[in-house]
């Protein structure tokens, strides 16, 4: 059996009572079946939120099919005429389904959630704290090269060898997250944190040497 939104009842056992009707729900779903009231935003992941399993490998079209599907039945016109609760309902439901999106939609941001959903523990410090030597050389000797860079060509350079190490990096993340290897996964993570800060870096030095000549 599966409700309007497409949800198998008979696959998910956990049921809450709609707020409006007192009716059976599935948890997370959207929408009452019975009532068609906007439902709590509930604690569903962002994958499952999505209908999206949990894998760094995204298929970004599917991603972005859903989202607007989900945005086009949240839209505030169409609670214009409902109760104060369900119009607040409603927008946190939006509220919640854009920042899944943001997060999934980025490698970043999606390789960090992933790592601390799949396994929050795997260092105390959590991934932005890895105390990596050779990320830290990388990091370190990228910067001052950029630092040390007078002439667009040199900026260009580092910003064409960043570009490939992100890219690089993402490839990798999704393999080392298809072997389970979440320690590894972490340490990539940080230097994806890294390599995107210094992309952020070369714009403003790129910005600088065109605003010197």
């Amino acid at each position: 059996m599966r409700t309007q939104n497409g949800d198998d009842l008979t696959a998910q056992a956990a049921l809450v009572p709609c707020w409006s009707c007192h009716g059976p729900v599935v948890a997370d779903a959207l929408f009452c079946a019975t009532c068609k009231a906007v439902q709590p935003p509930g604690q569903a992941d962002h994958f499952t939120r999505f209908g999206l399993d949990r894998d760094f490998r995204l298929d970004g079209e599917a991603l972005d099919r859903r989202y607007f599907q989900l945005q086009r039945q949240l839209h505030p016109d169409r609670f214009a005429t409902r109760g104060q609760r369900e119009r607040l309902l409603s927008q946190q439901q939006a509220i919640t389904l854009n920042d899944a999106y943001e997060t999934l939609k980025d490698p970043l941001r999606r390789a960090d959630y992933l790592v601390h959903l799949l396994g929050a523990g795997v260092l105390p410090q959590g991934c932005d704290a890895v105390n990596d030597p050779v990320i830290l050389m990388e990091a370190m000797e990228l910067r001052e090269a950029l630092h040390e860079a007078e002439m667009s060509h040199e900026v260009e350079r580092i910003a064409r060898r960043t570009l490939a190490d992100i890219d690089d990096c993402v490839d990798e993340l999704a393999d080392t997250f298809d072997k389970g290897d979440l320690p590894v996964a972490c340490r990539l993570t940080t230097r994806l944190k890294y390599l995107m800060k210094l992309k952020d870096e070369v714009r403003m030095r790129r910005a600088q040497i065109a605003d010197n000549h």
